[in-house]
């Protein structure tokens, strides 16, 4: 206690500052949630017929992502050689919604597999675009109009 008959606390000193100031960051660092997002499967949309809406999204490393099967008769999958190194692989059933979690930073690329040649393609961009020349290289390689839609998607990541 102090001299005047009040409990002062723990002294100021820089020290003590310093773990306070570091355990503040630390309960908070702890306390950032994964978003949710979800993506419509869709016969036309926004950018025509046989279309995932949105078509692009960046999210952040463990976030989710929803494809909902709003419109039947397609899925959603990932599209060989289009998704980081060391990245997991996905692959719904059709007309049934999938949830992915995105734990690696890149650039994904997913596709309709019914559709895929149609341009029924899609773009997530996970953090910093780590594998963007890998990335433009599959695409070049990728259907018209996939190739299309796909360099379109590509073009907004920064």
């Amino acid at each position: 206690m102090a001299p005047n008959g009040r409990d002062e606390g723990i002294p100021m000193t820089k020290r003590n500052r310093t773990i306070v100031a570091a355990s503040l960051l630390l309960g908070l660092a702890g306390t950032a949630e994964a978003k949710e997002y979800k993506v419509a499967m869709l016969n036309t949309g926004p950018d025509g017929a046989m279309v995932f809406s949105p078509s692009y999204l960046k999210v952040a490393p463990g976030d989710e992502i929803l494809f909902v099967a709003q419109d039947k008769g397609h899925n959603a999958q990932s599209v060989p050689g289009l998704a980081p190194p060391g990245s997991t692989e996905f692959k719904g059933a059709m007309s049934q919604d999938v949830k992915v979690k995105f734990t690696k930073p890149g650039i994904y690329g997913y596709e309709c597999m019914p559709h895929f040649a149609l341009g029924m393609v899609g773009l997530v961009q996970v953090g910093a675009p780590t594998n963007r020349k890998q990335f433009e290289a599959v695409t070049a390689k990728l259907p018209t109009l996939a190739r299309a839609r796909m360099t379109k998607y590509l073009a907004q990541v920064k």
